[in-house]
Formats: structure tokens, sequence, C-alpha cells
């Protein structure tokens, strides 16, 4: 009999003591990453220089699961098993035969899922010697994680923000100041990278392309340093696969199980970490359908191609094969700033290309109209990227209603929206601009990709 609770939660001796690597499970294995000079595939010299040795092993890995060291798991503790939710509320305003169920990651000191991976990221790092990290942020949730993660493991934390973010959002690079980061608007003069974009466009916004290239190029020569992402690389979205995991055994106490399941992507470590661990169960037969989400204005999975990228701008990271809008793509300002990356990881867009998932994208209005609706039902305040999700989730509910059809929906709900209160201003009093990506732009940008050969 399924429960009519509201929410789903777990003792601490049930948190997931390993993270799901889906490269064991993947019907076809990953196209290689190559060598930006060669065009060859990589090897673990290559990716030395801005990772230390463990991150390495994991990002190749083929294990189906790889142990979470103690150490992360006592950290891990200050916030998880985070709960799942039922949106009990939400459901009654839209009248729906539909289950909507979140997984809530807002409830990590960081205030997103971003420590999931920021956390082990910071302790391999120190385990191997390493006294500094450099990052790049988009909205600042990641900076903000790793900044928190540094402190952790004492270590110092360098964040280059994307500028236009920078200017949005300053309660989020004082929040990484307080954890002791310094914090720095990309582009910036402090690189070669940051002045020849200056030097083209000193109006630069900036774009985590951009961020990207200058804390690459920090960190590369330095050898007390290495580099830290927080998105789009298999180790990072392998990190944040606890999260599925948790909501597999709640949703295991509300006595269901998801129809459909749900994640706003940018990089897609968000989406990764509630929906791989159920695409396990996917590939071994079970019927779902598994939606990734995007804005409009960077749809990187429904409007750009699958192909050879640079990860960076300045053309400094390997070449990765995902679904691209182009390396130098500058995207609008919206205030999803998590979701402005002008690539998908390369897993995801590997996914894509199976058929294992499907992708939509919604303009910043709509978006935002869902994360109010959403905050006056159930009281959590969104932060503007998983407003997508909710998008979605409202539409698959809504279709549900129509069709009579009592299906389970499942999406993760990270971050909150407590440093988003200009963006829902701008909202309120009709002042937020949709922007959708003209193919113009798009056919521009694709021209640039690089030559294989």
């Amino acid at each position: 009999m399924a429960t009519s609770a509201t929410k789903f939660l777990l003792d601490e001796s049930q948190m997931p003591t390993a993270w799901y690597n889906i490269q064991a499970d993947l019907p076809t294995p990953l196209p290689p990453v190559l060598h930006p000079g060669t065009h060859q595939p990589i090897g673990p010299a290559d990716l030395a220089p801005l990772f230390p040795m463990e991150l390495i092993k994991q990002e190749v890995s083929t294990a189906r699961y790889i142990d979470i060291p103690e150490e992360v798991q006592e950290i891990y503790k200050l916030w998880r098993p985070s709960p799942l939710y039922r949106a009990t509320r939400l459901e009654k305003l839209l009248d729906t035969p539909a289950k909507i169920y979140f997984k809530y990651e807002g409830v990590s000191p960081a205030g997103s899922h971003k420590p999931n991976t920021s956390v082990p990221q910071a302790y391999y790092n120190k385990m191997e010697g390493v006294k500094r990290l450099t990052t790049e942020t988009g909205a600042g949730q990641w900076g903000t994680a790793l900044a928190m993660a540094c402190q952790m493991f004492d270590l110092e934390c360098l964040v280059y923000m994307v500028k236009v973010s920078y200017q949005q959002k300053p309660y989020r690079r004082n929040l990484m100041e307080v954890y002791g980061a310094k914090v720095i608007a990309s582009p910036s003069n402090t690189t070669n990278a940051g002045r020849q974009i200056l030097a083209a466009d000193p109006d630069s916004p900036g774009s985590l392309g951009i961020a990207i290239s200058e804390a690459v190029e920090d960190a590369g020569p330095r050898e007390d340093t290495k580099y830290a992402l927080g998105s789009v690389l298999n180790h990072v979205l392998m990190h944040q696969t606890i999260i599925g995991q948790e909501a597999k055994l709640q949703l295991e106490k509300a006595d269901a199980y998801p129809d459909i399941i749900i994640g706003c992507t940018g990089g897609g470590s968000n989406f990764a970490g509630l929906c791989f661990p159920f695409l396990k169960d996917k590939f071994a037969g079970k019927q779902m359908r598994v939606i990734a989400v995007e804005p409009a204005a960077c749809p990187s999975l429904t409007k750009g191609v699958y192909a050879y990228d640079f990860g960076d701008t300045a053309q400094l990271t390997p070449l990765v094969k995902m679904h691209t809008l182009g390396h130098d793509f500058i995207p609008e300002g919206i205030h999803a700033g998590g979701l402005r990356y002008h690539g998908m990881s390369g897993i995801i867009s590997h996914l894509y290309e199976l058929g294992a998932i499907e992708a939509i994208a919604y303009p910043q209005n709509t978006v935002f109209e869902a994360a109010v609706t959403f905050a006056r039902t159930q009281g959590i305040l969104p932060a503007p990227e998983p407003g997508h999700a909710i998008r979605a989730a409202m539409d698959e509910a809504i279709r549900c209603r129509e069709s009579g059809e009592a299906k389970t929906i499942l999406f993760n709900l990270c971050g909150h929206g407590h440093f988003d209160l200009t963006a829902y201003d701008n909202y309120l009093n009709g002042r937020l601009v949709d922007f959708e990506l003209p193919q113009a732009k798009v056919d521009a940008a694709l021209k640039r990709l690089p030559v294989m050969v």
C-alpha cells in the first residue's frame, strides 16, 4: 500500500558507501578524450598537471562502484542523507493524478549538490600534497562548494567567477570569501586568456569557457596547484550519484518507483547525480523516461552538434566528444548562471545519442513562473537552475491530468534561491527577458569547431 507521508528520510547508517560508475553499464563505450595537438587519445600524463592521480584513475575507470573514503563519508554526514519529499501541495494545485517527488539537495552547508564532489576532490588533492586549487564558477554554487571543501582540508582556493554572475550575485561571492576563497571576476587581467578576451571585448560578460581557461592557465605551471571542475567530467558526475542511490532507497519507503525522472542540465552533474543510478535499471530493462532540461538561451543538447570540441575558450583543454554550441560561445546573461556552459558532459551527450535520455529547453520566464508556483505551494524558494526541472515536472503532471494517468515523477531540487532574489524581483515586476538562441548564432559558433583529421 502506498504511503501518504510527505518526507522520506534515511539514517546515516543507510548512506551509500560507494559511488556508482555508469561507465560499467553503458551499452557502448564512450568515445576517447583526445589530445588537442595530436588528436590521439590522452593518457594519465596529459592530465597530471591539472588533476591528482586518483581522480584521473576515476575518470577512466569502468569499475561499477568506487568506494567513498571514510573521511569523505564523515563530512558527507554534515548533510547526508538528504531528504526526499512528495510535493503533495503542488499536486493538489495542479489537480493531477500524478505523484511528484523531489530529492532536495539544498540542505548542504553550501546550499547545493556541489559539495558531493567538491569534498572528495579537495580530499584527493590534499592526499597527494596539493596546496592550492583553482576553479571557475557560473552562478557561484560550485565556487561556494569548493571554497567550503578547501577550508575543510586547509587548501587555498582561487575562483574565477563569470563576470555577469559576479555582478548579478555579489552575496554568492561574499559567501565564497567567508569560506576563505579569493574570487576574481572573469575575464580578468590576471591571465593571458583573460587579457586576450578583454582586448577584443572590454565589456565581455564572460562565460564558463573563459573562466575555465583562466583557472587552467593559473594552475598548469604551478607544482603546488591543481585545477578542480564542478561538472562535465566523468569522476565529477560519478561523485554525484550518491543522490540517486539515496533516492532509490527512499522511494522504496514510499512504495514508489519513477515513471519519469527529470534533472536540469548545464554541464550535467545535477542531472547525472539523480538519474544515473536509475539509468542502470533502464539498461537492465526497466521502463522509464529520463528528461534533461536546459535553458533556451544555452541549449547544447537540443541545438548543439555532437562533435569533438574544447572544454574552454582558449583551447587549453583536451578534446571531448560532446554536444556543443562551440567553445567560444558567449551566452546571454540569463539568471541560471550554472546552466550557461557551451557543452554538455561527454557521458550525457553519449546517452542522448543512444536514445537513453530525452532533452527539452525552456526560456527563463516560464521557468521562474514554475519556481514561484513551487515556492508558493511547497515553501522552498528554488535556485533558477533547478527551476527548469520544476517546469518540466509540472508540465508532465499537467499531461497526466489531461490523460488521466497516475504516473510517478521524480526531479532533483538543488540549491536555493536566496541569492537570486534580484532575479525573482525582475520576474515579478515584468523585467525578466527571454532569450531564444537564434540558429544563426549557433551556426556561426559551430564553424569554429576544431578540424578533426
